[in-house]
């Protein structure tokens, strides 16, 4: 099994596995490295994940590259769509929209939410924000995901 087959294997919902995912019954994926984030809560529809900016996410000017809150933002979203999948049901995403608010502080910790704005059959679109520690918008998105049915 292909590694990004896992959580459309057909066992279990996609809120089944992102809450296995919490739980420490499932692996994160290996961008939780890259960009370390972590998720604390999953709902149907929505999702909230706590992230922190590093030394390795600064651009050549000093200040935390705005893909950092590109790549935090189509993860939430992207989840927010998945905790409404049935099982064997897959998603990508098709277009993310970032607006960058404010700068993203390195080494503090932020918060992230994502959730459903609009799902269909074949499309979901989803927003998500990221927040720092005092509830300061740091960045929005939206997002359209393609839900991959077999």
């Amino acid at each position: 099994m292909k590694e990004n087959d896992r959580m459309t294997s057909g066992a279990l919902s996609g809120l089944a596995f992102l809450k296995a995912m919490i739980d420490g019954k499932e692996p994160v994926p290996p961008m939780a490295q890259t960009i370390p984030m972590s998720m604390v809560s999953v709902a149907a529809g929505s999702v909230r994940f706590t992230a922190t900016a590093g030394k390795q996410h600064l651009n050549p000017m000093g200040g935390v590259h705005g893909g950092f809150a590109a790549t935090v933002l189509d993860t939430v979203t992207g989840c927010a769509v998945h905790s409404l999948l049935e099982p064997g049901i897959g998603y990508a995403t098709v277009d993310l929209n970032v607006k960058m608010v404010r700068p993203v502080p390195c080494d503090r910790g932020l918060t992230a939410t994502g959730k459903i704005i609009h799902m269909s059959g074949r499309l979901a679109v989803s927003e998500g924000e990221l927040q720092d520690g005092d509830g300061n918008i740091l960045a929005h998105a939206t997002a359209t995901c393609m839900i991959l049915r077999n």
